[in-house]
Formats: structure tokens, C-alpha cells, sequence
């Protein structure tokens, strides 16, 4: 009986244990165990620091994945996103995607400084985005992962870039999977990166459009459900309010799981670049059929797609540099 009652209670610790994906990087130079001999704090450094920001604000948690996002999808995987403009540089953060944004720098610079004191200038600022990333996630309740390291940081950054790779709210869905695809990435991952969308925000001025004039015509977007498009005309008006924050998913804002999705399947995606997701590709339509029935299949690939894009173009070996502070590149 009691042999019996012991096995249960591992079943039932078991069913409640974190899921944790592990990955083989596509790319031999990144590697999980990177950091074991050359800072062996260096995880455990960057997850208490994320810990401590989610903490004080729940939304930090999103707005750092987006900026590994952001990063990725601009000459790779290089930490492109955090320099600021100086000796020579013009600072992506200014770009159309990012301005008025991006945000986190802050949480950043606090995991450098740590890291820094722990081991000076082993840890890059690239390979601190894509853990930022995953330890947000799993902070939200998403899925774990092993996070393959040995990126390098880049000596330089790309206005134009940013301005021009980034999947914008507006695009349409055509333009949107040209733009994952340019960077090697394929439908399963356009729609399961999508999901990150299951918490944070997002402002007015992203989404104004389907309200009032979508098409031109001077009438709201046809696949927003008009209850949910009234409710948003509270808050978003024709002209001013800009900033003003709404969830992306109302359902759940906080916690990662599958609700976004159910929420494209009843027209109630905040965003054009989300809602196409069901409106515009028989095949995209199926994926979040899926994830909106399958929680467990959406965090797996989920998972799978960001070991795929943190592998986006990394600097390795000699190439870049291991920067000092994230915001500017060593001098010479």
C-alpha cells in the first residue's frame, strides 16, 4: 500500500513539473553548455535578475521576448537591437517597430552589470536576450527549453533593417511569411511565434485602422467581431490616445497558454498581422485550430521555433565582440 500510495505521489508531482523541451541547435557553434566552465553562474544570474523584473511588472515579461524577436529578425541574432546610437551607429530602437516600444533596455543593462562583476566580458549581450526570453516565457507559465549559447555581439546595427524585416501590424499575411522566410523560418514557425502574443500589449496607433478605415472605405475591419471592435472604440478614437495599452490577449494577458489562439477563432485578435492568421491560409488556419485545442503541441512548438530563431545568423568564433555594456560597442 504504501509502495503504491509513493508511486502516486511521483505521478501527481510529475503531472505538475514544468515542461522542459530540449534541442539540438542547427548550429554546431552554439552549444547549452557554453558557459559551464567560463561562468557557471551566468544562467542563474540572467533568471533572477528576469525574475525580480516580472515581479515588480508582469507585462517586462513580454516586452523581453519581443526584444530577442526584434533583435533576431535584423542581421541576426547579435544583440543589433540594444546598441545605442554613438561612434558612428544609428540606433535601431528609433525604427518604426521599435519606437515608442520596445522597452526593457533597463532589465538588460541590470543583467550585464551582474554578469560583468561575475565573469567581465564572457557572457555576450545576444546570448542574454535569447535566455531573457525563455526564462519570461517560463516565468508566464509557457514552456522551458534549453537555450544553445556562444552568440557574439555585433559591432554595428541597421536602422534600414529594422525599419524593413520586422513584420508589421498592418502587413498583410503574404508579406508577413516572406519576412520569416527570409530568415529560414517556415509557416509552422509564423504561427507559433504568433502565439508570444498570448500575453503583453499592444498601443492604439497598432491597430487603430481596423476600427475605422481598414480598407479604405471608412468602415471597420469585416473579420473583427464588431462587439469587440465597439469595446476597443472606447479607448482608441479616431485621432488621439496613440499609446494607449490593450491587451493582445484579454483572456489570459498574463499567463502564456493557448487562449490566444481561441481568441483568433472567435475574430477577436487585437492585431491585423494575427487575424489574417485565420483569414488569409487554409494551412495557417489549421495550425491555430490546433493550438487552440492542443496546449501541449503549441508549447512544444513554440519551443522548437525559438531554438530556430535564436539560431537566426549568430556571431561566433572570432566575429564581433563580447561587449562591455550592451548599449555601446568596446572601444578600440
Amino acid at each position: 500500500m504504501a509502495r503504491s500510495m509513493s508511486f502516486f505521489i511521483f505521478i501527481a508531482l510529475l503531472a505538475f513539473a514544468p515542461i522542459c523541451f530540449s534541442f539540438k541547435s542547427n548550429n554546431d557553434n552554439l552549444y547549452r553548455q557554453y558557459y559551464y566552465k567560463s561562468c557557471p553562474q551566468a544562467l542563474e544570474i540572467v533568471k533572477s535578475v528576469v525574475a525580480k523584473a516580472v515581479a515588480k511588472e508582469a507585462r517586462m515579461a513580454a516586452s523581453l521576448l519581443r526584444l530577442h524577436f526584434h533583435d533576431c529578425f535584423v542581421k541576426g541574432c547579435d544583440a543589433s537591437l540594444l546598441l545605442d546610437s554613438s561612434n558612428g551607429i544609428v540606433t535601431e530602437k528609433g525604427s518604426n517597430p521599435n519606437k515608442n516600444s520596445a522597452r526593457g533596455f533597463e532589465v538588460l543593462d541590470e543583467i550585464k552589470s551582474a554578469l560583468e562583476k561575475e565573469c567581465p566580458q564572457t557572457v555576450s549581450c545576444a546570448d542574454i536576450l535569447a535566455l531573457a526570453a525563455r526564462d519570461s516565457t517560463v516565468l508566464s507559465g509557457g514552456p522551458n527549453w534549453e537555450v544553445p549559447l556562444g552568440r557574439r555581439d555585433s559591432r554595428s546595427a541597421s536602422l534600414s533593417g529594422s525599419n524593413n524585416n520586422i513584420p508589421a501590424p498592418n502587413n498583410t499575411f503574404d508579406s508577413i511569411l516572406s519576412k520569416f522566410k527570409r530568415q529560414g523560418l517556415d509557416l509552422v514557425d509564423l504561427v507559433a511565434l504568433s502565439g508570444s502574443h498570448t500575453i503583453g500589449n499592444s498601443r492604439c496607433t497598432s491597430f487603430r485602422q481596423r476600427l475605422y478605415n481598414q480598407s479604405g472605405n471608412n468602415k471597420p475591419d469585416s473579420t473583427l467581431d464588431q462587439s469587440y471592435a465597439a469595446q476597443l472604440r472606447n479607448r482608441c478614437p479616431k485621432s488621439g490616445g496613440d499609446q494607449n495599452l490593450f491587451f493582445l490577449d484579454f483572456v489570459s494577458p498574463t499567463k502564456f497558454d493557448n487562449s490566444y489562439f481561441k481568441l483568433l477563432l472567435a475574430s477577436k485578435g487585437l492585431l491585423n498581422s494575427d487575424q489574417v492568421l485565420t483569414t488569409k491560409s487554409e494551412e495557417s488556419l489549421a495550425l491555430v485550430k490546433q493550438y487552440a485545442e492542443n496546449n501541449a503541441l503549441f508549447f512544444d512548438h513554440f519551443a522548437k521555433s525559438m531554438v530556430k530563431m535564436g539560431n537566426i545568423s549568430p556571431l561566433t568564433g572570432s566575429s564581433g565582440e563580447i561587449r562591455k555594456t550592451c548599449r555601446k560597442i568596446n572601444s578600440s
